[in-house]
């Protein structure tokens, strides 16, 4: 049924358990599976203000290459999971892509017939105000999408 799968990872408890779940069903479908991990646009908030010019450039290097580490340890891990299962996965990190953003343009690009992802289940103002990657991976995705809790 699926061939091609998208499995998104944060590193949470809810990544892990899709984790999971992508794993079982790349298993019974014989699927590929892609786990793939974004990290957002620095934004610093430095402005220029009364006090002088900041350079952020050096800040936002180190902000960078400490996200592209945690990427690249998280990836790994997932990894090691993955070959424990018996699948070699592909990862992926994309810097500088809001995660909605990134697991649908992935998707795109690679003809995926699969997203997973988990979900913090947050409702109500919790929702609204931290924003839910999920639902908007569920709003605009034209693929079926798998969210689990």
């Amino acid at each position: 049924m699926f061939k091609t799968i998208l499995v998104a990872s944060d590193g949470s408890e809810q990544a892990s358990k899709a984790l999971d779940a992508a794993l079982e069903l790349a298993r019974l479908n014989g699927a590929s599976l892609t786990i793939l991990t974004a990290t957002d646009p620095v934004a610093t908030g430095i402005g220029s203000g009364g006090f002088g010019t900041i350079d952020a450039g050096p800040i936002v290097a180190r902000l960078e290459e400490a996200y592209a580490s945690e990427a690249a340890d998280l990836l790994a891990k997932a990894r090691h999971r993955a070959q424990e299962a018996g699948i070699t996965p592909e990862t992926l990190h994309l810097p500088r892509h809001r995660p909605a953003d990134a697991i649908l343009e992935t998707a795109t690009e690679r003809g995926v017939d699969l997203i997973v992802m988990g979900s913090h289940g947050r409702r109500g103002l919790n929702r609204l105000l931290l924003g839910s990657q999920v639902a908007e991976v569920l709003a605009r995705s034209t693929l079926p999408v798998l969210v689990v809790k």
